[in-house]
C-alpha cells in the first residue's frame, strides 16, 4: 500500500497519472471488500460522482483489537481504589 511514497534514494519518484492513482485506489478498495462478510454497500452519487460505502460496524482488523471492558469492570476498580485509599489511610494513621 501507498508504495509510490518509497522510492529508491538513488532513483527518480515516479510520477502517476490520474488514471494510475484511480486504478491503484479501485484495487486496493476491492481488496479490502472482498475480506469483508457480510457485504457492505456501495452507492454512487451521479450528480456528484461521488462513491459512498456503508463500512460495517467493525472491521475484522478492529476484531482483533482487546476487547471493551465488561460491564461492572468501572464499579469494581472504583471499589478496589477505594479499598487501597483506605488501606493507604489505616497505615497512616
Amino acid at each position: 500500500m501507498f508504495k509510490f511514497l518509497f522510492a529508491r534514494k538513488d532513483g527518480e519518484v515516479k510520477q502517476e497519472s490520474q488514471r494510475e492513482v484511480a486504478e491503484r485506489a479501485l484495487e486496493e478498495l476491492n481488496t479490502i471488500l472482498s475480506g469483508l462478510d457480510p457485504k457492505p454497500a456501495v452507492q454512487i452519487n451521479m450528480a456528484t460522482g461521488q462513491i459512498d460505502v456503508t463500512w460495517p460496524d467493525q472491521m475484522p482488523d478492529e476484531a482483533l483489537a482487546l476487547p471493551a471492558p465488561a460491564e461492572g469492570t468501572s464499579d469494581a476498580i472504583e471499589d478496589i481504589a477505594k479499598q487501597v485509599e483506605e488501606a493507604v489511610e489505616a497505615k497512616a494513621a
